[in-house]
């Protein structure tokens, strides 16, 4: 496809975008989604959740997710607090894959390995917001980005979105978009919200029930690489189909839980995990169309200044971050995250909040 034609489509894209709501630039800001005693916090930064303000069963508000006081915090961190992960989230093993029969090499940012789709990836840079309601019925946000190709060394121009919104009751929907401009291309998205429901500074997650709708994980290696096995988790550690505390056998799993579970619903909108805070009440219900889930407690959060100058430690939050399998570029047993020209990559994920005063 001639240079001609990719910046006639970026064009078209840009347009659209215009048409469909009031562009503020590429300037970063905050914006607040709010419907009721429920709102939201992004920043164009990233495309990141900064916060998300919910009532317990007593009515007080709480913010439930880790972050900072101030946006230039973000810009300086490697903790991916509140953002959007891609080109492709999760690790590549070697920082480099081969398509259609071209190596392609990527910039290593975790040893001689690629994550989160390497150290400029879409975390790390500024969206256009392109539509944005502040309140009203159902309150959103939309937020694009033109990444160009060979970016952090992936393939082909890839024209990407992401819309935040508020619906009821007390749900926060997040759909992922990407347009595979010119060249085949790998793409997976997700995001990274440190959860706590107990609120951001009331401590550790271990006392917090946790149930994902998974009975297999996927492996790693001792650099946390996918194996390419896809193994049951049935009477291991990391087996969460019933309800149980994070701290009940997370002394097995070494420092903590960080691993790609494999999600059983075949339903295009998949049960994914319930995370339940007994103290709060608060409860969080999630559901995506994506295969995969990995579940990260926290354990590199290490005294990290956060909010209201509050120190997080190891486990003070739990994340969740609905995905295709990871390293699926090197393994070609694992579902396809190959998105070929003039086709769209879609991942839509649902949270539900929602209160046990019992």
């Amino acid at each position: 496809m001639s240079t001609k034609v990719i910046s006639l489509l970026i064009c078209l894209f840009t347009l659209h975008m215009l048409a469909a709501g009031s562009v503020t630039g590429c300037k970063i800001g905050i914006y607040e989604l709010k419907k009721g005693d429920f709102f939201v916090k992004i920043t164009n930064y990233g495309a990141r959740i900064i916060s998300v303000f919910l009532p317990d069963k007593n009515g007080k508000i709480d913010d439930v997710v880790l972050g900072y006081d101030n946006i230039n915090e973000y810009m300086n961190e490697t903790r991916y607090f509140g953002a959007l992960l891609g080109r492709v989230v999760n690790r590549i093993g070697g920082a480099q894959f081969t398509l259609n029969g071209t190596v392609y090499k990527l910039v290593p940012n975790e040893g001689n390995n690629a994550i989160h789709g390497g150290p400029k990836g879409f975390s790390f840079v500024v969206f256009k917001v392109s539509e944005y309601v502040q309140d009203g019925p159902c309150p959103y946000i939309t937020l694009t980005y033109h990444s160009a190709d060979r970016e952090e060394g992936f393939p082909g121009d890839v024209l990407v979105s992401v819309t935040y919104a508020l619906k009821d009751p007390y749900k926060l929907s997040v759909e992922f978009k990407a347009k595979s401009v010119n060249k085949a291309s790998p793409i997976n998205l997700s995001h990274h919200p440190y959860w706590n429901l107990g609120g951001h500074s009331s401590g550790d997650v271990l006392s917090q029930v946790v149930q994902i709708f998974a009975s297999h994980i996927t492996p790693v290696d001792e650099q946390l690489i996918p194996t390419g096995e896809i193994t049951p988790i049935k009477n291991t550690p990391y087996d969460f189909l019933k309800p149980r505390k994070v701290k009940s056998r997370i002394d097995k799993v070494q420092i903590g839980y960080d691993r790609n579970y494999v999600l059983d619903s075949n339903e295009k909108m998949k049960h994914v995990a319930i995370v339940h805070d007994e103290k709060s009440g608060r409860v969080m219900d999630i559901r995506a169309t994506a295969p995969c889930v990995h579940f990260y407690t926290a354990n590199w959060i290490i005294d990290v200044k956060g909010k209201g100058g509050y120190v997080y430690q190891p486990h003070s939050a739990l994340s969740l971050e609905t995905q295709g399998y990871p390293d699926a570029v090197n393994h070609p047993n694992f579902a396809s995250t190959i998105v070929n020209p003039g086709k769209t990559y879609a991942h839509s994920a649902l949270y539900t909040f929602s209160i046990k005063k019992y």
